[in-house]
């Protein structure tokens, strides 16, 4: 059990662009000590201390309907000036490049590299628990077994990244986590991977305390 009894509640900022299971995130940072707001305002998300970008769906439609609700600059901002950013499952997904799930629509392009297509040697979507394997000593996996099982919802995947965090194995290596400086990014649900994840949440949210 984390407990957050005593510790201040610092201000994650969800964004809201009108996809579905934004909740799910919203509660599990709240079910580790944050003020969590599911919102599209940008002046509560400017004051916000962290900053979250869920998703689930296909790369397209959520990449237009970040863009449609004005919220795809508000990230890159926020990213930009530094602010701690989170960007989870398809919400990581969004800040690459491009993805090859839908080809004509370019991602936020945080990140360079492209998401592409498991391999059509495995079963698609990976939907299941799997373990990662951290490539290196991370804040993100603080507290955390050696080889930490996680919940996997996705059929597209980051092809590599220079910001690998962790990985894990379907098929051939899969890019799991990743991060450069204040932009932490997972493509496992955190919020579904029980203590495990919430862990990764708190990791988070501990992470904004000390700032």
């Amino acid at each position: 059990m984390i407990s957050t009894e005593g510790q201040p509640r610092p201000v994650v900022a969800v964004l809201d662009y009108g996809i579905g299971n934004l909740h799910s995130a919203q509660k599990g940072f709240a079910a580790v000590g944050a003020d969590a707001r599911l919102t599209a305002d940008r002046e509560e998300i400017a004051a916000a201390d962290g900053v979250v970008l869920p998703g689930v769906g296909a790369f397209g439609p959520c990449m237009k309907a970040l863009k449609v609700h004005g919220l795809d600059e508000v990230a890159k901002e926020r990213i930009d000036a530094g602010v701690p950013f989170f960007g989870i499952c398809i919400g990581m997904q969004l800040l690459f490049a491009g993805s090859e799930e839908s080809p004509d629509v370019p991602g936020l392009g945080v990140f360079p590299e492209q998401v592409r297509a498991l391999p059509d040697t495995v079963k698609r979507p990976q939907m299941q628990w799997n373990y990662l394997t951290a490539h290196h000593d991370h804040p993100m996996l603080g507290g955390l077994t050696a080889q930490p099982w996680m919940y996997f919802v996705h059929g597209f995947a980051a092809e590599s990244s220079s910001q690998l965090v962790a990985s894990c194995d379907y098929g051939t290596e899969v890019v799991a986590a990743v991060a450069r400086d204040n932009l932490w990014a997972c493509q496992f649900h955190p919020e579904k991977s029980g203590a495990a994840g919430l862990q990764v949440l708190a990791n988070f949210v501990e992470r904004l305390r000390l700032r």
